[in-house]
């Protein structure tokens, strides 16, 4: 019996996380062994700019020291280009990475695309130190949510 996986919806807890080697704000490129030994938090989001995509970033950068605290950095990635998350970035404070998914590559990988191929279906990861995903969930979870959980590994 073989077990069938929908692309549509997060990536399994317990499996690893795809890697990626991506273009970011601040003159950076981003793969996933930068950051062995720490927790990420991924936050596939749909737009620059928007409400809900500010506020859901402005409140890890709010807590930016809680999860500093957990050995927990964050990485923000859509499709959007570097002109437009620079000008995100700088306008709303954020210190972390924002990818340039240009291609949509990190997305499909970790099953954040909605049904036509093209939109970011809003989705936040945690993977763990040694490059295996322990959370995962499509929407807007609050960062206590994630600071739980993320005590719990």
């Amino acid at each position: 019996m073989s077990t069938t996986i929908d692309i549509y919806q997060p990536l399994p807890v317990g499996t690893a996380a795809p890697d990626f080697n991506l273009p970011a704000t601040g003159g950076k490129s981003v793969q996933l062994s930068q950051y062995a030994g720490k927790n990420l938090v991924i936050v596939f989001y749909p737009k620059d700019q928007t409400p809900g995509c500010t506020q859901q970033l402005c409140a890890l950068r709010d807590d930016t020291e809680v999860f500093k605290g957990l050995n927990t950095e964050f990485l923000g990635s859509n499709p959007g280009s570097m002109e437009s998350h620079e000008k995100f970035a700088q306008a709303q404070g954020y210190q972390f990475p924002i990818a340039v998914d240009a291609q949509r590559t990190m997305a499909k990988a970790y099953h954040a695309l909605k049904e036509d191929g093209q939109g970011i279906q809003r989705t936040v990861y945690i993977i763990d130190g040694k490059g295996v995903i322990r959370y995962a969930k499509q929407g807007l979870p609050p960062n206590s949510e994630l600071i739980e959980a993320i005590k719990q590994f």
